[in-house]
């Protein structure tokens, strides 16, 4: 078989679980809302299906079973997305050497699954996804013993896979107490049901929460805010690049530090999930070990609040009123990256906008009426918006700080600094003093002739690269434009570099500018990101 045979059975299987991902997510998520599970298991598997998508037609079973591993691993996002990556990891594991798809081959492949899944997590908890992958594998293990076909082991184990859902609720008293089911292990049993239905070519009617549910207890979507009381603040996931890591070391370290921890992979390639209040002492020991990559660093207080907002917005506003927090962020972006990226790092509410499309002053003062904080921190993010900004503030009910930052890689220096102990003139004063350091610049096309600052003629459809608010480069190629802008900004001081790239951009030629950033400047750390902002193919920032 060649790769593009096995693609759409894991195309099945991510599709399954991303079209309940928005179920999945309004569970409770044990023990703190980390991140949103549906989303976090649905984004994994959709980096899986990349990269066995990007194999050639000749790739064999192994390069398959090497691209599932590794692609879960890089794109695991959260506790459950971590998890799930193990559990792919073990699956691949049991696999190898594999010649026939049959009820033996998956007893084996998901005992093996089990056994990763459970090492990779220090304190296992039952009424998880792991005590559905255990049973699952004890089903597979029976159908083997039975002499079951494929197709019956198959079925067999998909309806073991959501009787142990809906027995999660017994298993863990906090689910009962809400009544819901684990969120992990529904996503589990949503993956193992669109395999199931892919391999055999039957037409089967995914399950929904409320199927698998008993009587009483009714087991239904609910909002819990159950981050309420947890000793940790943030979580905080990268993955790690070390060759002589000391793992028991570092799962020491991380415990110690805080809870939820994962240190998962092998050298090189590890990736490391914890829920700290400490993320720069987590990032700190890990550079000190190797290189990190895709940080995200996730406030799960404000997440836990964003979650019941939405919720209440989707219920018609039925459900209790929110608790205010003392201060909530409010910022203008475009392009789906940047608003990750702002929401990751703490922003309560993004009004869409930017170059070109500057939201007004109602736009912006409705924002700030529907953050659920007592105090606002406003981040305009161009300076064509700063007025605006300044009259929703004037004109607002609750206390509002603008912070004049004139573009977003100025708003991510500022949320850096964000003390939730500190009050609203505080933190707004701390964030306009630090991104005065932040140098930003933009690199785009010219849509009618002019002249640049230093007198230069400009054609329409030149590339051309802007600094303090004019244009200082002009050329006809994107990558040598972006280069001497880099120039122009970098000074002696300069450490880091943040860079996002556009909707426009591909991610060929993106890394191909970071590879002529870095070599020509070794010594600056580069921070690149998909932005996907519409007009501007690069943003940058150096401080």
């Amino acid at each position: 078989m060649s790769s593009s045979d096995y693609l759409p059975y894991i195309q099945a299987a991510a599709l399954a679980l991303a079209k309940r991902k928005d179920d999945i997510n309004k569970l409770n998520v044990f023990p703190v809302p980390d991140g949103d599970t549906g989303t976090n298991m649905s984004l994994t598997i959709e980096t899986v299906v990349r990269e066995v998508a990007a194999l050639p037609e000749s790739a064999s079973f192994a390069d398959v079973r090497k691209a599932i591993t590794h692609g879960s691993l890089m794109g695991a996002r959260g506790n459950s997305g971590v998890i799930t990556s193990q559990i792919l990891r073990g699956l691949c594991e049991g696999l190898e050497g594999i010649t026939e798809f049959d009820a033996p081959s998956m007893a084996k492949a998901l005992e093996r699954a089990t056994a990763v899944a459970f090492q990779a997590v220090r304190k296992p908890v039952e009424g998880t996804i792991l005590t559905v992958l255990r049973d699952t594998a004890q089903a597979a293990r029976q159908a083997a013993d039975e002499k079951k076909s494929r197709d019956e082991a198959l079925r067999f184990i998909s309806e073991v896979a959501f009787a142990s859902v809906k027995r999660t609720p017994e298993l863990l008293p906090v689910l009962k107490e809400n009544g819901v089911v684990d969120a992990g292990g529904f996503g589990l049993a949503l993956l193992i049901e669109g395999f199931f239905r892919a391999v055999t070519g039957e037409t089967v009617e995914l399950p929904t929460i409320e199927s698998i549910s008993k009587p009483e207890p009714q087991v239904a979507i609910e909002q819990i805010d159950d981050w309420e009381g947890s000793e940790y603040l943030y979580c905080t996931e990268f993955l790690l690049i070390s060759d002589d890591l000391d793992v028991d070391e570092a799962q020491e370290f991380l415990g110690g530090l805080g809870d939820c921890e994962l240190l998962v992979g092998s050298a090189p390639d590890f990736k490391v999930h914890v829920h700290t209040n400490d993320p720069g002492m987590v990032l700190s020991y890990m550079t000190d070990r190797g290189q990190v990559s895709e940080v995200h660093i996730h406030n799960m207080s404000l997440q836990s609040q964003e979650r019941a907002r939405t919720l209440q917005e989707q219920d018609g506003g039925v459900t209790a009123p929110l608790q205010l927090k003392e201060l909530g962020f409010i910022a203008v972006a475009a392009g789906e990256g940047m608003h990750k990226i702002l929401t990751s790092l703490g922003v309560d509410y993004i009004v869409n906008g930017g170059q070109t499309m500057n939201p007004s002053t109602k736009d912006l003062l409705d924002a700030i009426n529907a953050v659920a904080a007592k105090k606002v921190i406003v981040f305009p993010n161009n300076k064509n918006i700063i007025l605006a900004a300044n009259a929703a503030a004037e004109v607002s009910e609750k206390p509002v700080a603008v912070v004049p930052t004139k573009s977003v890689p100025q708003a991510f220096s500022a949320l850096f600094l964000a003390n939730p102990e500190a009050g609203l003139e505080e933190n707004a004063r701390a964030m306009s003093e630090a991104i005065k350091d932040v140098r930003t610049a933009e690199v785009t096309v010219a849509i009618k002739d002019a002249k640049s600052a230093n007198g230069k003629p400009i054609n329409s459809g030149d590339i051309i690269g802007i600094a303090n608010d004019s244009i200082e480069v002009v050329g006809s190629e994107l990558g040598q434009v972006t280069l001497e802008l880099v120039a122009m900004l970098h000074g002696d001081e300069a450490d880091t570099l943040t860079i996002l790239a556009g909707d426009d951009l591909d991610q060929e030629g993106f890394d191909s500018i970071l590879q002529d950033i870095e070599e020509t400047y070794p010594d600056l750390e580069v921070d690149a990101h998909r932005g996907d902002q519409p007009l501007y193919p690069l943003v940058m920032a150096i401080e």
